[in-house]
């Protein structure tokens, strides 16, 4: 063989074997079901924890530039996520900081190199002591205005990079560092440096719900797959522009709601839908029987381009909006055929322990996982 066409055909060899790796590695990357969890070490022996690939400890705060667990419950909480890998051993076990209104001192203490190397090594001791594999963050938000009252910086920015750089290289590259990222247009495009902090990411976690949001004095789809003509915001919205933008796919987590929000003092026009009204409560989806069912007087709807449901109760002027069993397993299915790294899931202790939400999604995954 002459030496040139040997050089040519090792080096076709070697390009084919790299092609055959990186396709071995895109399927061996499991398809996430991530759970959110704001309950206590009782209730979670409920659910069907082999379902997950990751449940999230919600929350742990900040006391000075410090991460920590604010109280005895919450530790025994920590542990007995941690014990289920007994029931699931590839169950990754994160904490969580922050969540709405909880992230009132992150801009000022992320906006010093001290007050992020001292985070960061809290995070690390906080990870050993519980053997958890990771961290998520929740700052409601950099550089935008999140819980009313909380401080925000057009620094905040940069310093979120600066802060997921240091914890990445505190943690090491076994650990999961994931965030949880506003799934609207004016977080996507203003809190958060893409090119910078993705390298260092194992995923992201896109809240598309709270889309309408309790501020909102018109009603909508809370947590929609698709925009429509007259709501822009949806999952499908916030996956276009980091796909625009050059985020992977595969570190794309799409968000499920296991809550309705509801609003009161809505006329009849559209069955409620983008009408004005006064946001009243949230509903976990395991009292929807008891709160937001046709006995009720609720009737159902179906909106064919968001591909969301909703309920109106005329009689009381109500209108809700959720996500149920048939708009999880849409959402499950548009991530997995767009090559979505998976859906999550905010919180598990709102779901019905039989046959719920989870349930769904899970279903949908091992469905097309056979295809």
């Amino acid at each position: 063989m002459p030496y040139s066409f040997a050089l040519v055909f090792t080096a076709l060899l070697s390009s084919l074997a790299g092609c055959k790796d990186e396709k071995m590695k895109q399927q061996s990357n499991e398809f996430a079901i991530i759970a959110y969890y704001a309950g206590n070490a009782e209730n979670i022996s409920r659910f069907p924890v082999e379902k997950l690939t990751h449940i999230i400890y919600s929350f742990c705060h900040l006391k000075g530039n410090r991460l920590v667990v604010d109280n005895a419950e919450d530790s025994l909480t920590i542990r007995k996520l941690v014990s289920l890998k007994n029931r699931n051993p590839k169950l990754k076990v994160l904490l969580s900081l922050g969540g709405w209104g909880g992230c009132k001192t992150c801009s000022e203490v992320f906006n010093s190199a001290t007050g992020r190397t001292e985070f960061c090594q809290s995070v690390k001791e906080l990870t050993d002591l519980y053997q958890t594999d990771g961290i998520d963050l929740d700052w409601e938000y950099p550089a935008i205005e999140g819980y009313p009252g909380h401080q925000f910086l057009p620094e905040d920015r940069g310093n979120f990079t600066a802060l997921v750089r240091e914890l990445r290289q505190s943690l090491g590259r076994d650990k999961v560092l994931s965030f949880a990222a506003g799934g609207f247009t004016k977080f996507l495009v203003e809190s958060i440096e893409w090119d910078q902090i993705m390298p260092h990411l194992d995923m992201v976690n896109v809240m598309s719900y709270d889309l309408i949001s309790g501020f909102s004095p018109m009603t909508g789809h809370h947590t929609p797959l698709f925009s429509t003509p007259d709501q822009v915001e949806s999952a499908d919205r916030a996956v276009q522009f980091l796909d625009s933008i050059g985020v992977p796919a595969g570190k794309i987590v799409i968000g499920a709601a296991m809550y309705a929000r509801v609003w009161g003092e809505v006329d009849s026009v559209n069955y409620g839908l983008y009408r004005p009204g006064k946001f009243k409560k949230a509903v976990s989806y395991r009292a929807f029987k008891e709160n937001l069912s046709e006995n009720q007087g609720f009737a159902s709807y179906w909106d064919t381009v968001a591909q969301a449901p909703f309920r109106y109760n005329a009689a009381e002027k109500l209108f809700a909006t959720f996500d149920d069993r048939e708009s999880v397993r849409l959402k499950t299915q548009y991530a997995l055929k767009k090559g979505l790294g998976g859906i999550m899931f905010w919180q598990l202790g709102e779901d019905e322990p039989e046959d719920g939400l989870l349930d769904a999604m899970f279903d949908v995954k091992k469905e097309l996982a056979r295809d």
